[in-house]
């Protein structure tokens, strides 16, 4: 992974997707009961398959293709409601500002576990690469947040010759918050009261903090 550093900087700010910024989901454009069966399905007997689906074992249209099968619905019909749910998910704008504002002060660095299909559609639709200094995918870097007590973050502030002392994450994961406060970093656990839109205004309050 090669980055280029912006030597006015040495801070980074780490910020998750998925139930962080963003809280939509896969197929939501379908009818309920189509959507609770495929719930069910993938989160049910076959959750190991999202987190190999999130390592890059299987591509969206493997799992499109198992759903299809399952529920005896046409791949086709699948894949449309899929890709369009993908690249209409929905950030809100102040959060997106709020980011942008931070450049000036940060690396930012959207880190998340996810699948193929964010860097393919969702990325590119809601123009992340804007706010963003750079995007960690769990299924191209083949390594979850947690993975080694939060190794790959070790990676990425080496590779930004940052300190994680002087480094933020807002993330909704109490787990990942854990490591990375247990290892010097500070914090923003986004939850109902304090999401991150009230983390994001925080910091841009306090650029220093």
């Amino acid at each position: 992974m090669s980055i280029k550093l912006k030597s006015d900087k040495s801070r980074i700010l780490f910020v998750d997707f998925d139930g962080t910024i963003c809280h939509d989901r896969f197929w939501r454009s379908l009818d309920t009961s189509t959507f609770e069966k495929i719930q069910k399905i993938l989160f049910g007997k076959n959750k190991s398959m999202i987190n190999e689906w999130m390592r890059g074992i299987h591509s969206s249209e493997d799992i499109n293709h198992f759903i299809s099968k399952e529920l005896n619905l046409s791949f086709e019909y699948l894949w449309g409601h899929f890709v369009n749910d993908c690249e209409n998910m929905t950030v809100a704008q102040e959060v997106l500002y709020g980011i942008e504002k931070l450049k000036n002060d940060f690396h930012t660095v959207l880190i998340t576990d996810n699948m193929d299909c964010f860097t393919r559609f969702t990325v590119p639709a809601l123009k992340l690469n804007l706010y963003f200094d750079l995007i960690v995918n769990s299924c191209e870097s083949k390594k979850f947040k947690c993975d080694n007590n939060g190794e790959i973050f070790v990676h990425l502030l080496n590779e930004y010759n940052s300190k994680i002392d002087r480094s933020i994450l807002i993330d909704n994961s109490q787990v990942v918050c854990d490591i990375i406060s247990q290892r010097g970093g500070n914090v923003c656990l986004v939850t109902i009261e304090k999401p991150a839109l009230f983390w994001l205004k925080k910091l841009v309050e306090d650029a220093h903090w």
